[in-house]
């Protein structure tokens, strides 16, 4: 992305990213000389976008109070006359329009909570009409489930090991055979870690994710699952990704059961063998509906998670995970879209995605999940996806997870254990979250346990609260 950079200037360097950001929504490697000049006096924030010689200014007036509130404005200006500028000189709109960096609910959130409807932002922003739509959804779906509630929390536990690593992945699993040896040595220092959590907030859901929990051995798994049950009352929202199906056994399963978990995510992300193995899979279709019809002897409520734009794969074979998907009737179904992120090995090979079917997939998913009695309950969008694209979750009626709600919108804390894994606490009277994270090197982690716990006592203040559901 080297080329891009050296071709926009601004004379505000806190305005740069947001602006990047916009810019790498019309172009690649080969944009157009372009320079930015920001000035404000008062309530006027005045944007000006030079452009191959065209020149483009705009002014905007709003009322501000310190400087978050500055900088939220000036950033949001900004964008929106550089993608107002872009928009012209292009003849193209972009399917969210201006709206970058931030989370489209949140933003709607705000809105709201301002006394104002949020749609004629979104106009304003160019956001299309099919988005704001499905932003509207996504708010009525999660009546009953948000709420800013001050000392709740949700717990988070980390796995990362897994079967083998995929391409497009940026945590920092890797393939069990390489990893396999600090197993032992990790779930003693994450053992200790959950023994530490108690007291630090009231519990509303937990999740374990990874990597893929169920590649660990019963023996081991059975660890992580009695260490987190005195924190986890039973009744509570307990999701466990056990992730990729050729893990699954009817043993690990019920061991599950026993111990209260509530939910669990199988993730194939394709129903095409062939792109399975193109992305570093071990398994086939046919062992994702397998591993359906285990878990569902067991009573859970169950995730499934697509990705469109995988490397290689075309419209129909993404219609037809869509398809499959909805025929093995999931409670939820997550459809991403392909992101290019720093530690994977696509991104590694590619420095931009291009994904020529990536609308066409994400209309077709929603016009199936819809169709088929599904309502998108969570949204998020992230840089460097495919086509400008989200990633929504699906639910049907009165099966939406907690956990993925809390964590998207922001309104808990988060109280996080194992390695690479980040805690927040959410000040909801001075509008910040902090955040406190953990080593991402498996060692390190195992090594800096005891620090990590006493840092994390210090962050949540152990005292406060009691945790308990």
């Amino acid at each position: 992305m080297t080329g891009i950079i050296k071709m926009l200037t601004t004379n505000a360097e806190i305005l740069y990213g947001e602006l990047m950001d916009v810019l790498r929504l019309f172009y690649g490697d080969d944009a157009p000389d372009i320079s930015h000049f920001f000035v404000h006096d008062g309530a006027k924030f005045v944007n000006t976008v030079v452009v191959c010689g065209s020149e483009y200014s705009f002014t905007e007036e709003q009322d501000w109070k310190g400087d978050i509130e500055f900088k939220r404005y000036a950033r949001r200006f900004a964008k929106l006359a550089l993608y107002k500028a872009l928009r012209t000189e292009t003849g193209k709109s972009m399917p969210w329009g201006a709206l970058t960096g931030i989370r489209p609910t949140k933003l709607a959130y705000g809105e709201r909570e301002a006394g104002r409807d949020f749609v004629p932002l979104f106009e304003k922003f160019g956001v299309s009409a099919e988005n704001i739509s499905l932003v509207s959804d996504v708010l009525a779906a999660q009546e009953g489930i948000y709420g800013k509630e001050e000392g709740a929390a949700d717990l988070y536990i980390g796995i990362p090991f897994c079967p083998s690593k995929c391409n497009y992945c940026s945590f920092i699993t890797a393939d069990i055979g390489k990893t396999g040896k600090y197993i032992g040595a990790y779930l003693d220092a994450l053992e200790k870690e959950l023994a530490a959590c108690k007291g630090m907030g009231r519990l509303k859901s937990a999740y374990m994710g990874g990597g893929t929990p169920l590649v660990l051995e019963m023996k081991d798994l059975e660890r992580v699952l009695a260490a987190a049950a005195g924190l986890i009352p039973r009744g509570t929202e307990y999701t466990v990704e056990a992730g990729r199906p050729d893990v699954f056994t009817e043993e690990k399963l019920a061991l599950l059961k026993d111990h209260g978990v509530t939910r669990i995510c199988v993730n194939p992300q394709t129903f095409s063998d062939k792109t399975l193995e193109r992305i570093g899979r071990k398994h086939t279709a046919a062992d994702i509906f397998r591993a359906f019809g285990m878990a569902q002897k067991f009573g859970f409520d169950i995730n499934c998670d697509l990705i469109a734009g995988l490397t290689g794969e075309s419209l129909g074979e993404f219609e037809n995970s869509i398809e499959s998907a909805v025929s093995l009737s999931p409670d939820n179904i997550t459809v991403h879209s392909l992101c290019l992120k720093k530690g994977a090995k696509l991104k590694e090979e590619e420095s931009r995605l291009f994904v020529s079917d990536i609308e066409k997939m994400i209309a077709f998913s929603r016009e199936k999940l819809y169709a088929a009695g599904y309502k998108p309950y969570y949204m998020y969008r992230q840089k460097y996806a495919a086509g400008n694209a989200e990633n929504t979750g699906w639910t049907k009626q009165g099966k939406a997870c907690v956990y993925n709600v809390d964590v998207m919108e922001e309104i808990t804390d988060n109280i996080a254990c194992g390695a690479n894994a980040v805690s927040k606490r959410v000040f909801f009277g001075e509008g910040r979250i902090e955040r406190i994270g953990s080593p991402k090197d498996i060692p390190t982690y195992i090594q800096k346990i005891d620090k990590i716990i006493e840092d994390k006592r210090k962050f949540f203040g152990s005292n406060q609260f009691t945790f308990s559901k």
